[in-house]
């Protein structure tokens, strides 16, 4: 265990993240970020970012985390690799477990995101951002005039594939069983089917994205017990988004039914001095502008519980 108490310590190192640490060094509070994954997190692996403000052609995710890490680090954040295995509320300190060791903070921001569930076929990992998407509104723009593969029969699978038909020519929506979306989204994907737009495959299994120098070309899958193909120009997934919210068991931060992380409107979560910004937050957008936002906000609450701290 290590004497030093940080004035804030940080869990995850994307963009919600990043955009606090802005915040808090330029006031003067001390700050650590921990990752164990990527900084920048999902947004430094997405091929082109084409709905954040500001970048007129778009900006690689790569290049935008990259900047927000210069941003950060030019003020004084200190960005290091480590794995948060557990936190702990020891009063006006809390410890967090980095790697097997006690880090001590005065205050939290978990902002570690969510992970797209996947569908762990061949094809998917290697062509992640290069035809294989997880977000509509983040690429669907890209699909112009194209064909479309979409994964999924829940609420986020029927309601990204109405929303793809804006820029596909057609989409064929795979479902491994049935259809579990709300009735109101099922209505209204009726009309998709009748005028031609979608085409519900039921009892469809994907098995391997394949592509043909590059570029992905076909789903192989198996509907009803069949092996068929799908052509297609790309594939969006929607089975589901998977908080990192697993190291938080025990701590006595609440979370909802999701594993989402629940805060007040200053984004402080039930733990007091514990706050959560970005994916990893329950009623987030899902969106870079807005988890950058959130960051933001979380950074201005975290100044004004130092402060009352200090004024005693």
């Amino acid at each position: 265990m290590t004497d030093k108490v940080h004035d804030v310590v940080m869990v995850g190192a994307g963009p919600s993240a990043l955009a606090a640490a802005v915040y808090t060094t330029r006031e003067d509070i001390e700050t650590i970020l921990y990752e164990k994954g990527v900084i920048g997190g999902l947004a430094a692996t997405t091929d082109l970012i084409d709905n954040y403000p500001g970048f007129a052609d778009g900006i690689a995710g790569l290049t935008l985390a990259d900047q927000l890490q210069k941003q950060a680090e030019r003020f004084g954040a200190v960005i290091d690799f480590g794995d948060v295995s557990a936190i702990r509320d020891d009063g006006d300190v809390k410890t967090l477990v980095v790697d097997g060791k006690d880090v001590q903070a005065r205050t939290i921001l978990i902002a570690t995101g969510s992970d797209y569930s996947k569908l762990g076929i061949p094809g998917e990992a290697e062509y992640y951002g290069r035809g294989v998407h997880y977000c509509a509104t983040c690429d669907g723009a890209f699909y112009r005039e194209k064909r479309l593969v979409v994964v999924g029969g829940g609420n986020s699978g029927v309601q990204e594939a109405i929303f793809l038909t804006r820029f596909s020519t057609h989409i064929d929506l795979l479902v491994r069983s049935t259809i579990k979306a709300s009735e109101i989204l099922q209505h209204d994907l009726q009309q998709y089917i009748e005028s031609g737009k979608i085409t519900v495959h039921l009892q469809t299994t994907p098995s391997e994205i394949v592509t043909v120098e590059g570029k992905v070309t076909e789903v192989t899958a198996v509907k009803a017990g069949m092996p068929t193909s799908f052509p297609t120009d790309g594939v969006f997934v929607f089975v589901g988004l998977k908080p990192n919210t697993q190291f938080l068991a025990g701590s006595g931060v609440e979370l909802d039914e999701l594993g989402l992380v629940k805060t007040n409107e200053r984004l402080e979560t039930t733990v007091p001095g514990v706050f959560a910004s970005g994916d990893a937050r329950s009623g987030a957008t899902m969106q870079i502008a807005s988890a950058v936002g959130e960051g933001a906000t979380a950074a201005l609450s975290i100044r004004e519980y130092l402060e009352e701290k200090k004024r005693g």
